[in-house]
């Protein structure tokens, strides 16, 4: 069968998605022969009928088989992470090392960011002299030695979903939970993992703003992981207020930095938590490799040193965990923004603090801006925090006064102030591996 129209037909009329119809659509859109139309008729019918869960294995599966994909041989479990974005979420700076140091081998092949939260290569990038793109013979070389590293994909990564990805965007259909999944996770298994995590937020800084959305999202990415051979677990985890404390690429690499010397705090937290999880998946925990915990392999050092190693063999400075100021660049204007009022912080919109790092200069809204890694903001007011004339809710880091005083006005708008929150776990959900 080479022509497309009887598998979006039958999609169309709820008869689901089989394998040899994935395939036919995958290569399609890699090679072209799946022209737009078709291919946004295919999205449409998927966002209106669905795939079920045979179908979304399918589809994942054939999306990965678009292109190359990696396979490894090493002495550990090859395993990686993957975030649906927030801000302040710089888990993979932290989580990957630490891996590393207990046993396992990290290839996080990893992107940039567009909208409102930051990308883990952007962040990489305020490190001077970081080398994101790597080919994938020097890739390998720096994951046997150092035990993680952190690339941009090659286009020979999962093809299909390059081009499905923009057809969702031009055909209203990106907020279909099968294509979302199959994009995810084409990307992540092609990379030829042993196990993977899933940080699924959720919140007001979350693309899910719901918890049932993220719950559909998170248990369809893991029954669609495993079903295509990838052990997986996911945690539904907290974004109605920012991860960490700084939001803005060289600002995120310090507090990176920070956990990884031992600094406490939520990016802490969810970093071990992630790192149980894909231990467990990887059947490393409770191993002697892990020194007892990886809360020692972060206390100890040794997750420190393997960032090191990772930073400098992809063309960082060895000495960045030492002398974080020297090498992050700083922004010329620093400035508190003083709370409106005193009290409690009660809500926090954090997608509007991740729109305020973007304008900044922080962000982009095309993918072919440019970034300032210098900007953002930091000590950021958590939910419960007292906050008042001596107690800012933030401080900018700008270019400029003009791009100050507009961030501050973004920052007190999106802070509500009152009697406090109630408690919010920094976990909501944990959806465990069900092969």
């Amino acid at each position: 069968m080479t022509d497309p129209r009887p598998v979006i037909a039958a999609i169309r009329d709820g008869r689901g998605l089989d394998g040899p119809g994935a395939a036919l659509i995958a290569q399609g859109l890699a090679d072209g022969s799946v022209s737009d139309a078709q291919a946004g008729a295919f999205a449409m019918a998927t966002l209106h009928r669905g795939l079920g869960e045979r179908g979304r294995v399918a589809l994942t599966r054939a999306m990965r088989d678009s292109g190359h994909v990696m396979q490894w041989d090493l002495p550990g479990p090859v395993v990686d992470k993957h975030s649906t974005g927030g801000i302040g979420d710089t888990v993979s700076l932290v989580l990957a090392p630490m891996l590393a140091a207990s046993g396992a081998y990290v290839p996080m092949i990893s992107g940039r960011g567009l909208g409102h939260t930051g990308g883990t290569l952007d962040k990489l990038d305020a490190i001077p002299g970081f080398r994101c793109d790597q080919p994938e013979s020097e890739f390998r070389r720096i994951v046997e030695m150092t035990g993680c590293a952190i690339v941009s994909a090659n286009t020979e990564i999962a093809p299909a979903d390059r081009r499905l990805y923009a057809i969702r965007d031009e055909s209203a259909t990106v907020e279909s939970i099968d294509l979302i999944t199959a994009s995810i996770l084409s990307k992540k298994l092609a990379a030829g993992l042993d196990a993977l995590v899933l940080d699924v937020k959720m919140g007001s800084g979350a693309f899910m703003r719901s918890a049932q959305s993220a719950l559909d999202l998170a248990q369809s990415l893991v029954t669609t992981a495993n079903g295509a051979g990838c052990r997986c677990a996911a945690l539904v985890t907290d974004m109605d207020q920012p991860l960490a404390r700084s939001a803005g690429n060289a600002l995120e690499v310090s507090e990176a930095i920070r956990v990884l010397r031992g600094e406490g705090g939520a990016l802490r937290d969810l970093s071990l938590a992630l790192g149980d999880e894909i231990l467990r998946l990887a059947g490393l925990a409770g191993d002697e490799s892990s020194g007892g915990g990886l809360a020692k392999v972060l206390d100890s050092g040794a997750a420190a040193e393997r960032f090191s190693q990772m930073v400098a063999a992809q063309g960082g400075p060895r000495d960045l965990i030492e002398r974080p100021a020297t090498y992050l660049a700083h922004a010329p204007v620093i400035r508190a923004v003083p709370a409106p009022s005193g009290g409690r912080v009660h809500a926090i919109d954090v997608t509007a603090l991740g729109h305020a790092v973007v304008a900044l200069g922080g962000g982009r809204v095309r993918a072919d801006d440019r970034i300032d890694h210098r900007v953002g903001l930091d000590r950021m007011a958590k939910l419960n925090q007292e906050v008042g004339p001596d107690m800012p809710l933030a401080f900018v880091h700008a270019a400029d006064e003009i791009a100050a005083e507009v961030a501050r006005k973004a920052v007190q708008d999106a802070y509500h102030i009152g009697d406090g929150a109630p408690a919010r776990p920094l976990i909501r959900q944990r959806i465990p591996c069900n092969e």
